[in-house]
């Protein structure tokens, strides 16, 4: 159903019924005392219905969307370039007794981590500004033109890119990068660089895990929560039903009376 079905669907309810407790107004602005924002041929709208329409939930993705871009363009800027730096600044004793296996792990690290970093911010760089066009013209009735819908999984991507695989592989390429700039110095320093790394990678897993299954827990309580909604909703039309087939039965056996 488009916006615009969505909406006239919802100004003909409201003027063949009288508002009472469970009747929304039609406002599709998530911030109305902020914007004013119209819809093609419609007027202002109150604030009460924005989180019960299809348009205000897309709105939402669109939000969330432009900040996981951000997020993943300055931060994958930001670990790439830190790979760079660190791989053109190290200095090799020559000859050198590094193991080669650790060399060889060096670059595949740093080539793996730069890889991945500049794959999510390409992404953020195509799709951030066809979002942010529609995100700054604060318009709910302009949400179905940004890509943030048809896109999602790329953001996606981008977006486990720059945060988890993108900082597992930074925390890796650091303590092969103190192994290999103080192993020639001392083998102790470089040991005690995999030593510390194991706890933190652990701790890092572990906040991991538990952020994505509260915010799953967290997003099932939503659904939940408007699921029961929309069932309490239905229950109050079918009431309204019933009474208005009620009325029609009670006048016409009056009118047989009659």
């Amino acid at each position: 159903m488009s916006v615009w079905s969505a909406s006239t669907v919802g100004n003909n309810y409201h003027l063949g019924h009288p508002p009472s407790r469970y009747t929304h107004s039609n406002n599709w602005c998530p911030n109305p005392t902020k914007h004013k924002c119209v819809m093609a041929n419609e007027g202002a709208m109150n604030a009460d219905d924005a989180l019960h329409t299809p348009a205000y939930l897309s709105w939402r993705k669109l939000q969330l969307s432009r900040a996981k871009l951000k997020a993943s363009s300055k931060t994958s800027a930001l670990l790439s370039g830190f790979a760079m730096v660190a791989m053109v600044e190290v200095q090799l004793n020559t000859p050198t007794t590094i193991p080669a296996g650790m060399l060889v792990a060096f670059t595949v690290c740093t080539t793996l981590l730069v890889a991945v970093h500049m794959l999510a911010l390409m992404i953020s760089t195509c799709i951030l500004p066809n979002i942010e066009a529609i995100g700054n013209l604060h318009s709910i009735s302009l949400v179905h033109e940004s890509p943030h819908e048809r896109l999602h999984w790329y953001i996606e991507i981008a977006w486990a890119f720059s945060t988890l695989l993108g900082l597992i592989l930074f925390l890796v390429e650091i303590a092969i990068l103190c192994w290999v700039k103080f192993y020639d110095l001392s083998p102790t320093a470089a040991w005690s660089a995999c030593v510390l790394l194991i706890p933190v990678m652990i701790i890092f897993l572990a906040f991991a895990i538990h952020f994505y299954m509260s915010l799953a827990t967290h997003k099932y309580e939503v659904v939940n929560c408007g699921i029961k909604e929309l069932e309490f909703l239905k229950e109050q039309i079918e009431l309204g039903d019933q009474d208005s087939r009620m009325n029609n039965m009670t006048l016409f056996d009056q009118a047989r009376v009659v």
